[in-house]
Protein backbone atom coordinates (compact mmCIF):
# COMPACT_ATOMS: atom_id res chain seq x y z
CA UNK A 1 0.00 0.00 0.00
CA UNK A 2 1.31 3.47 -0.95
CA UNK A 3 0.89 5.94 1.89
CA UNK A 4 0.76 9.73 1.43
CA UNK A 5 4.33 9.97 2.64
CA UNK A 6 5.53 7.31 0.22
CA UNK A 7 3.68 9.02 -2.62
CA UNK A 8 5.48 12.26 -1.83
CA UNK A 9 8.81 10.45 -1.84
CA UNK A 10 8.02 8.85 -5.19
CA UNK A 11 7.20 12.24 -6.73
CA UNK A 12 10.38 13.84 -5.44
CA UNK A 13 13.11 14.19 -8.06
CA UNK A 14 16.36 12.36 -7.50
CA UNK A 15 19.57 14.27 -7.16
CA UNK A 16 20.86 15.39 -10.54
CA UNK A 17 24.23 14.59 -12.07
CA UNK A 18 25.36 18.19 -12.04
CA UNK A 19 28.11 17.91 -14.63
CA UNK A 20 25.73 16.22 -17.05
CA UNK A 21 23.33 19.10 -16.45
CA UNK A 22 26.12 21.54 -17.20
CA UNK A 23 27.00 19.72 -20.41
CA UNK A 24 23.37 19.87 -21.50
CA UNK A 25 23.55 23.65 -21.31
CA UNK A 26 26.79 23.74 -23.30
CA UNK A 27 25.20 21.55 -25.98
CA UNK A 28 22.15 23.84 -26.10
CA UNK A 29 24.37 26.86 -26.73
CA UNK A 30 26.14 24.89 -29.48
CA UNK A 31 22.75 24.21 -31.12
CA UNK A 32 21.88 27.91 -31.10
CA UNK A 33 25.22 28.90 -32.63
CA UNK A 34 24.91 26.10 -35.18
CA UNK A 35 21.46 27.28 -36.29
CA UNK A 36 22.82 30.76 -36.96
CA UNK A 37 25.97 29.46 -38.62
CA UNK A 38 24.20 27.13 -41.05
CA UNK A 39 22.38 30.19 -42.40
CA UNK A 40 25.49 32.37 -42.52
CA UNK A 41 27.68 29.64 -44.07
CA UNK A 42 25.59 27.33 -46.22
CA UNK A 43 28.56 25.19 -47.27
CA UNK A 44 28.92 22.70 -44.43
CA UNK A 45 32.46 21.88 -45.45
CA UNK A 46 33.43 25.47 -44.56
CA UNK A 47 31.40 25.69 -41.37
CA UNK A 48 33.54 25.11 -38.27
CA UNK A 49 30.44 23.96 -36.32
CA UNK A 50 28.87 21.87 -39.06
CA UNK A 51 28.32 18.90 -36.71
CA UNK A 52 26.48 20.98 -34.14
CA UNK A 53 23.24 19.19 -35.04
CA UNK A 54 24.59 16.05 -33.34
CA UNK A 55 23.93 17.79 -30.03
CA UNK A 56 20.39 16.41 -30.39
CA UNK A 57 21.74 12.86 -30.29
CA UNK A 58 23.69 13.79 -27.17
CA UNK A 59 20.44 15.14 -25.67
CA UNK A 60 18.64 11.88 -26.46
CA UNK A 61 21.44 9.85 -24.87
CA UNK A 62 21.42 12.04 -21.76
CA UNK A 63 17.64 11.76 -21.59
CA UNK A 64 17.73 7.97 -21.69
CA UNK A 65 20.29 7.89 -18.89
CA UNK A 66 18.45 10.42 -16.71
CA UNK A 67 14.98 8.93 -17.26
CA UNK A 68 16.24 5.45 -16.35
CA UNK A 69 18.03 6.88 -13.29
CA UNK A 70 14.99 8.87 -12.16
CA UNK A 71 12.17 6.42 -12.96
CA UNK A 72 13.35 2.81 -13.24
CA UNK A 73 12.67 2.19 -9.57
CA UNK A 74 9.65 4.51 -9.38
CA UNK A 75 7.75 3.65 -12.56
CA UNK A 76 5.96 0.56 -11.14
CA UNK A 77 4.65 2.64 -8.24
CA UNK A 78 3.71 6.01 -9.73
CA UNK A 79 1.75 4.53 -12.63
CA UNK A 80 1.25 5.60 -16.22
CA UNK A 81 -1.04 8.57 -15.57
CA UNK A 82 1.22 10.10 -12.94
CA UNK A 83 4.28 9.60 -15.16
CA UNK A 84 2.60 11.42 -18.02
CA UNK A 85 1.59 14.25 -15.71
CA UNK A 86 5.16 14.63 -14.48
CA UNK A 87 6.62 14.62 -17.99
CA UNK A 88 3.99 16.95 -19.47
CA UNK A 89 4.41 19.46 -16.67
CA UNK A 90 8.17 19.35 -17.10
CA UNK A 91 8.25 19.56 -20.89
CA UNK A 92 5.10 21.00 -22.36
CA UNK A 93 4.92 24.56 -21.00
CA UNK A 94 7.99 25.45 -23.06
CA UNK A 95 6.52 23.69 -26.09
CA UNK A 96 3.56 26.09 -25.89
CA UNK A 97 5.76 29.09 -25.06
CA UNK A 98 7.96 28.34 -28.08
CA UNK A 99 4.83 28.02 -30.23
CA UNK A 100 3.53 31.40 -29.08
CA UNK A 101 6.89 33.00 -29.85
CA UNK A 102 6.92 31.22 -33.22
CA UNK A 103 3.50 32.64 -34.05
CA UNK A 104 4.58 36.11 -32.90
CA UNK A 105 7.69 36.18 -35.08
CA UNK A 106 5.73 34.69 -37.99
CA UNK A 107 3.34 37.64 -37.82
CA UNK A 108 5.82 40.47 -37.23
CA UNK A 109 8.80 39.34 -39.36
CA UNK A 110 9.74 42.55 -41.21
CA UNK A 111 11.55 40.65 -43.97
CA UNK A 112 8.76 38.27 -45.08
CA UNK A 113 5.03 38.26 -45.80
CA UNK A 114 4.32 34.61 -45.06
CA UNK A 115 1.14 35.39 -43.14
CA UNK A 116 -0.33 36.94 -46.28
CA UNK A 117 0.55 33.74 -48.14
CA UNK A 118 -0.95 31.32 -45.60
CA UNK A 119 -3.75 33.39 -44.11
CA UNK A 120 -5.55 32.92 -40.81
CA UNK A 121 -6.70 29.32 -41.31
CA UNK A 122 -3.37 27.72 -42.16
CA UNK A 123 -1.54 29.91 -39.67
CA UNK A 124 -3.89 28.71 -36.95
CA UNK A 125 -3.24 25.10 -37.99
CA UNK A 126 0.52 25.76 -37.88
CA UNK A 127 0.15 27.05 -34.33
CA UNK A 128 -1.96 24.10 -33.20
CA UNK A 129 0.55 21.73 -34.80
CA UNK A 130 3.40 23.30 -32.87
CA UNK A 131 1.55 23.67 -29.56
CA UNK A 132 0.29 20.05 -29.55
CA UNK A 133 3.28 18.47 -31.34
CA UNK A 134 1.27 17.22 -34.30
CA UNK A 135 3.63 17.04 -37.31
CA UNK A 136 2.47 19.38 -40.09
CA UNK A 137 5.22 19.85 -42.70
CA UNK A 138 3.21 22.32 -44.76
CA UNK A 139 5.70 25.10 -45.54
CA UNK A 140 8.21 24.61 -48.35
CA UNK A 141 9.53 28.10 -47.53
CA UNK A 142 10.69 26.61 -44.25
CA UNK A 143 12.04 23.38 -45.73
CA UNK A 144 8.88 21.40 -44.79
CA UNK A 145 9.85 21.33 -41.12
CA UNK A 146 7.55 19.17 -39.02
CA UNK A 147 6.84 22.22 -36.87
CA UNK A 148 7.26 25.30 -39.01
CA UNK A 149 6.73 27.86 -36.26
CA UNK A 150 9.35 26.34 -33.95
CA UNK A 151 11.57 23.89 -35.79
CA UNK A 152 13.42 22.30 -32.79
CA UNK A 153 10.10 20.93 -31.51
CA UNK A 154 10.71 17.92 -33.78
CA UNK A 155 13.09 16.48 -31.21
CA UNK A 156 10.50 17.02 -28.45
CA UNK A 157 8.03 15.04 -30.55
CA UNK A 158 10.45 12.12 -30.58
CA UNK A 159 11.29 12.67 -26.90
CA UNK A 160 7.59 12.23 -26.13
CA UNK A 161 7.48 9.06 -28.22
CA UNK A 162 10.48 7.71 -26.27
CA UNK A 163 8.78 8.58 -22.97
CA UNK A 164 5.58 6.80 -24.02
CA UNK A 165 7.50 3.66 -24.94
CA UNK A 166 9.49 3.93 -21.72
CA UNK A 167 6.51 3.88 -19.37
CA UNK A 168 4.64 1.20 -21.33
CA UNK A 169 7.52 -1.13 -22.05
CA UNK A 170 11.13 0.00 -21.83
CA UNK A 171 11.44 0.21 -18.07
CA UNK A 172 10.27 -3.42 -17.87
CA UNK A 173 12.89 -4.71 -20.30
CA UNK A 174 15.70 -6.88 -19.00
CA UNK A 175 19.29 -6.09 -19.88
CA UNK A 176 19.46 -8.58 -22.75
CA UNK A 177 16.31 -7.22 -24.37
CA UNK A 178 17.55 -3.66 -23.96
CA UNK A 179 20.88 -4.57 -25.56
CA UNK A 180 18.99 -6.12 -28.49
CA UNK A 181 16.99 -2.90 -28.92
CA UNK A 182 20.17 -0.82 -28.81
CA UNK A 183 21.66 -3.00 -31.55
CA UNK A 184 18.54 -2.54 -33.69
CA UNK A 185 18.84 1.24 -33.25
CA UNK A 186 22.53 1.10 -34.15
CA UNK A 187 21.75 -0.86 -37.32
CA UNK A 188 19.13 1.73 -38.30
CA UNK A 189 21.63 4.57 -37.87
CA UNK A 190 24.29 2.78 -39.90
CA UNK A 191 21.72 2.18 -42.64
CA UNK A 192 20.83 5.90 -42.69
CA UNK A 193 24.49 6.91 -42.80
CA UNK A 194 25.03 4.69 -45.82
CA UNK A 195 21.75 5.61 -47.51
CA UNK A 196 21.67 9.39 -47.06
CA UNK A 197 23.83 11.56 -49.35
CA UNK A 198 27.01 12.72 -47.57
CA UNK A 199 26.37 10.16 -44.80
CA UNK A 200 24.51 12.79 -42.80
CA UNK A 201 22.64 11.68 -39.65
CA UNK A 202 20.96 15.05 -39.18
CA UNK A 203 17.44 14.01 -40.29
CA UNK A 204 14.19 13.77 -38.37
CA UNK A 205 13.21 17.45 -38.49
CA UNK A 206 11.21 17.43 -41.76
CA UNK A 207 8.60 15.54 -43.70
CA UNK A 208 11.23 14.26 -46.10
CA UNK A 209 13.33 12.65 -43.35
CA UNK A 210 10.73 12.00 -40.65
CA UNK A 211 11.72 8.42 -39.79
CA UNK A 212 15.38 9.33 -39.39
CA UNK A 213 14.34 11.00 -36.15
CA UNK A 214 12.85 7.72 -34.95
CA UNK A 215 16.13 5.94 -35.60
CA UNK A 216 18.10 8.63 -33.79
CA UNK A 217 15.98 8.52 -30.66
CA UNK A 218 15.69 4.71 -30.73
CA UNK A 219 19.42 4.27 -30.49
CA UNK A 220 20.49 7.20 -28.35
CA UNK A 221 17.68 7.00 -25.79
CA UNK A 222 18.06 3.25 -25.29
CA UNK A 223 21.85 3.36 -25.14
CA UNK A 224 21.56 6.09 -22.51
CA UNK A 225 19.33 3.74 -20.53
CA UNK A 226 21.88 0.97 -21.03
CA UNK A 227 24.71 3.11 -19.67
CA UNK A 228 22.69 3.50 -16.47
CA UNK A 229 21.43 -0.09 -16.27
CA UNK A 230 24.89 -1.60 -16.72
CA UNK A 231 26.45 1.00 -14.44
CA UNK A 232 28.89 2.16 -17.11
CA UNK A 233 29.98 5.05 -14.92
CA UNK A 234 33.67 5.71 -15.48
CA UNK A 235 35.37 7.30 -12.49
CA UNK A 236 37.73 10.09 -13.57
CA UNK A 237 39.07 13.52 -12.67
CA UNK A 238 38.28 15.37 -15.90
CA UNK A 239 35.89 17.73 -14.14
CA UNK A 240 33.47 20.11 -15.82
CA UNK A 241 36.06 21.91 -17.95
CA UNK A 242 37.60 18.68 -19.19
CA UNK A 243 34.18 17.34 -20.14
CA UNK A 244 33.36 20.57 -22.01
CA UNK A 245 36.52 20.11 -24.10
CA UNK A 246 35.58 16.52 -24.93
CA UNK A 247 32.01 17.49 -25.82
CA UNK A 248 33.01 20.40 -28.04
CA UNK A 249 35.50 18.17 -29.83
CA UNK A 250 32.59 16.14 -31.23
CA UNK A 251 30.88 19.17 -32.74
CA UNK A 252 34.12 20.56 -34.18
CA UNK A 253 34.92 17.42 -36.18
CA UNK A 254 35.24 18.65 -39.79
CA UNK A 255 32.36 17.96 -42.14
CA UNK A 256 33.64 15.78 -44.96
CA UNK A 257 31.33 14.44 -47.66
CA UNK A 258 33.52 11.37 -48.16
CA UNK A 259 33.85 10.30 -44.55
CA UNK A 260 30.69 11.46 -42.76
CA UNK A 261 29.15 8.01 -43.10
CA UNK A 262 31.97 6.84 -40.82
CA UNK A 263 32.62 9.79 -38.50
CA UNK A 264 29.01 10.60 -37.59
CA UNK A 265 28.03 7.02 -36.62
CA UNK A 266 31.22 6.76 -34.53
CA UNK A 267 30.30 9.94 -32.65
CA UNK A 268 26.69 8.90 -32.04
CA UNK A 269 27.17 5.16 -31.48
CA UNK A 270 30.27 5.27 -29.29
CA UNK A 271 31.49 8.73 -28.36
CA UNK A 272 28.33 10.24 -26.86
CA UNK A 273 27.57 7.22 -24.61
CA UNK A 274 31.21 7.40 -23.51
CA UNK A 275 30.77 11.09 -22.65
CA UNK A 276 27.68 10.30 -20.58
CA UNK A 277 29.60 7.57 -18.73
CA UNK A 278 32.52 9.94 -18.11
CA UNK A 279 30.28 12.86 -17.15
CA UNK A 280 28.41 10.71 -14.62
CA UNK A 281 31.68 9.54 -13.09
CA UNK A 282 33.75 12.69 -12.92
CA UNK A 283 34.22 14.93 -9.90
CA UNK A 284 32.69 18.39 -9.79
CA UNK A 285 34.80 21.21 -8.44
CA UNK A 286 32.52 23.07 -5.97
CA UNK A 287 33.38 26.37 -7.66
CA UNK A 288 31.56 25.18 -10.81
CA UNK A 289 28.43 23.94 -9.05
CA UNK A 290 26.36 27.08 -9.61
CA UNK A 291 27.46 27.31 -13.23
CA UNK A 292 26.49 23.69 -13.87
CA UNK A 293 23.12 24.15 -12.21
CA UNK A 294 22.36 27.33 -14.15
CA UNK A 295 23.58 25.75 -17.38
CA UNK A 296 21.31 22.76 -16.88
CA UNK A 297 18.32 24.92 -15.93
CA UNK A 298 18.62 27.18 -18.95
CA UNK A 299 19.35 24.46 -21.52
CA UNK A 300 15.76 23.47 -22.27
CA UNK A 301 14.33 27.04 -22.32
CA UNK A 302 17.16 28.13 -24.62
CA UNK A 303 16.58 25.20 -26.94
CA UNK A 304 12.83 25.82 -27.15
CA UNK A 305 12.66 29.61 -27.54
CA UNK A 306 15.58 30.51 -29.81
CA UNK A 307 14.43 29.30 -33.21
CA UNK A 308 11.51 31.70 -33.80
CA UNK A 309 14.15 34.43 -33.90
CA UNK A 310 16.40 32.35 -36.14
CA UNK A 311 13.58 32.40 -38.72
CA UNK A 312 13.79 36.21 -38.72
CA UNK A 313 17.57 35.94 -39.10
CA UNK A 314 17.03 33.66 -42.10
CA UNK A 315 14.76 36.13 -43.89
CA UNK A 316 17.06 39.02 -42.90
CA UNK A 317 20.05 37.31 -44.51
CA UNK A 318 18.02 36.49 -47.62
CA UNK A 319 16.67 40.03 -48.06
CA UNK A 320 19.49 42.25 -46.79
CA UNK A 321 22.45 40.01 -47.69
CA UNK A 322 24.70 41.41 -44.95
CA UNK A 323 28.47 41.28 -45.20
CA UNK A 324 30.39 38.47 -43.54
CA UNK A 325 32.05 40.95 -41.18
CA UNK A 326 28.67 42.20 -39.93
CA UNK A 327 27.45 38.63 -39.36
CA UNK A 328 30.44 37.96 -37.11
CA UNK A 329 29.03 40.69 -34.86
CA UNK A 330 25.33 39.92 -35.26
CA UNK A 331 25.58 36.21 -34.45
CA UNK A 332 27.51 36.42 -31.13
CA UNK A 333 25.34 39.32 -29.94
CA UNK A 334 22.17 37.44 -30.92
CA UNK A 335 23.31 34.31 -29.07
CA UNK A 336 24.04 36.27 -25.90
CA UNK A 337 20.68 38.08 -26.09
CA UNK A 338 18.87 34.76 -26.57
CA UNK A 339 20.63 33.24 -23.55
CA UNK A 340 19.48 36.19 -21.43
CA UNK A 341 15.99 36.04 -22.92
CA UNK A 342 15.80 32.30 -22.20
CA UNK A 343 16.78 32.90 -18.59
CA UNK A 344 14.00 35.48 -18.22
CA UNK A 345 11.45 33.13 -19.81
CA UNK A 346 12.56 30.37 -17.45
CA UNK A 347 12.46 32.54 -14.33
CA UNK A 348 9.27 34.51 -14.95
CA UNK A 349 7.14 32.20 -17.11
CA UNK A 350 8.23 28.55 -17.17
CA UNK A 351 9.08 27.99 -13.51
CA UNK A 352 5.99 29.80 -12.13
CA UNK A 353 3.78 27.95 -14.61
CA UNK A 354 5.23 24.58 -13.66
CA UNK A 355 4.82 25.39 -9.98
CA UNK A 356 1.17 26.19 -10.58
CA UNK A 357 0.59 23.01 -12.60
CA UNK A 358 2.32 20.84 -10.00
CA UNK A 359 0.27 22.36 -7.23
CA UNK A 360 -2.96 21.90 -9.18
CA UNK A 361 -2.39 18.43 -10.61
CA UNK A 362 0.18 16.80 -8.31
CA UNK A 363 -0.27 18.55 -4.97
CA UNK A 364 3.50 19.03 -5.03
CA UNK A 365 5.17 22.44 -5.25
CA UNK A 366 8.67 21.17 -5.97
CA UNK A 367 10.24 21.62 -9.40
Amino acid sequence: MITAENKTNLLASKQHFEILDGLRGVAAIVVVIYHFMEIAITNYNKNFLSHGFLAVDFFFCLSGFVIAYAYDSRAPHIGITQFFKLRLIRLHPLVVIGSVLGLFTFLIDPYSDLYEVYGFGKTFLLFLSSAFLIPYPAMPERYTNLFCLNAPAWSLFWEYIANIFYIFALYRLGKKSLIALVLVGAACLVYIAVKVPNGNLGGGWGGQNFWDGGARVLYSFTVGMLVYRLNWVIKNKLGFLGMIVLLLAAFLVPFNDKYNFITEPILVLFYFPLLVALGAGTVLNPSFKKICNLSGEISYPLYMVHYPFVWIFLTYVAEVQPTASSLWVIIPVSVLILILFSYLVMKFVDIPLRKYLKKKFLNDNRI
